[in-house]
């Protein structure tokens, strides 16, 4: 038997809800701004610079003794945590004021007031403020060429209306993710844009296969009232929607879980992003359609189906 999460027949009227899903959207988005422009980002040493060390301890030496040890150097902020065992850490340096030589001088002080309580290092890091400068320029260049390219194949593949949606509803997905990191300061570094690049991805994967219904119900059913028309889309491949969401939020779970800090930010970013992608799809990228309502042909169709109510 195989498994449903819903029932064949489903026939939610998804388009009768779109000005609250509209309303909730532009809340999300001004809400993502703001926080982005009153807090911030928790930039990571692959953008702000700064030293990376990860290490072996020796037993009985944790967070607490390493972060009593570091805290007296005078090295500004200094991040520890538990790298996947409790005898892995990595340390995280600010970038120090000056050039590559006084970052060298830090990581020689940390390494000197720590090298009793070490049995091993296993990575070191510099991280100079140029190189972090120019780390985020090649990362808002990554994103930005990455809807661009998204805008073109949707363009090319359906017709503009269809493009302008789905850029629309990509959009919405990333800025609502930044926020969330503005809200709770996660960390934000090179592995945050991955994670932001696979949300587009994922995002526009959703977008397309309703939109693909979308055009076969267009050439199937020319006379049904638009709005029926997508209602109609959006029920058919629902089924398929939620059983992928659910499926990769089960991994993503046991990621966040189990995973260890240094993957529970990316993972964290991935939740949501399967989240917000799949609601954008059904309740922003469609409705947004509907108000473009692109151009059905002339032809007379097979037939209607019953209107979704």
């Amino acid at each position: 038997m195989l498994l449903r999460l819903l029932p064949e027949d489903v026939n939610v009227n998804f388009m009768a809800r779109r000005k609250i899903a509209f309303a909730f959207s532009l809340l999300l988005v001004v809400g993502s701004i703001a926080l982005f422009g009153s807090r911030g980002l928790n930039l990571g040493i692959d953008f702000l610079g700064g030293t990376m060390i990860e290490v072996k301890t020796e037993q009985g030496q944790g967070v607490e003794e390493f972060r009593a040890v570091m805290s007296d150097l005078g090295l500004g902020d200094v991040q520890i945590q538990e790298f996947g065992a409790a005898d892995d850490l990595l340390i995280r340096i600010q970038r120090q004021p000056g050039d590559d030589v006084a970052q060298q001088a830090a990581l020689a002080t940390a390494k000197q007031a720590i090298d009793d309580m070490v049995v091993e290092y296993r990575r070191v890091e510099v991280v100079g403020p140029t190189v972090g400068s120019e780390l985020q320029e090649a990362a808002i260049y990554a994103i930005c060429f990455a809807l661009g390219a998204i805008l073109i194949y949707i363009w090319f593949r359906f017709e503009w209306q269809f493009s302008v949606c789905a850029i629309i509803a990509l959009v919405h997905d990333v800025i609502t993710t930044i926020g969330l990191f503005a809200l709770l300061q996660l960390e934000f570094n090179l592995a945050t844009v991955a994670a932001v690049l696979t949300i587009a991805g994922y995002s526009i994967n959703d977008t397309v296969v309703v939109f693909d219904r979308v055009r076969e119900n267009i050439r199937k059913y020319k006379t049904m009232p638009f709005e029926g028309l997508t209602n109609l889309a959006i029920n058919q491949t629902l089924s398929r929607t939620l059983m992928t969401s659910v499926t990769t939020l089960i991994a993503l779970l046991a990621l966040s879980i189990f995973g260890g800090e240094v993957i529970r930010d990316f993972s964290i970013a991935l939740i949501w992003g399967v989240v917000i992608g799949t609601y954008s799809s059904i309740l922003v990228a469609v409705p947004l359609l509907l108000s473009l309502e692109p151009h059905r042909g002339e032809e007379a169709g097979s037939g209607d189906a019953q209107q979704t109510v």
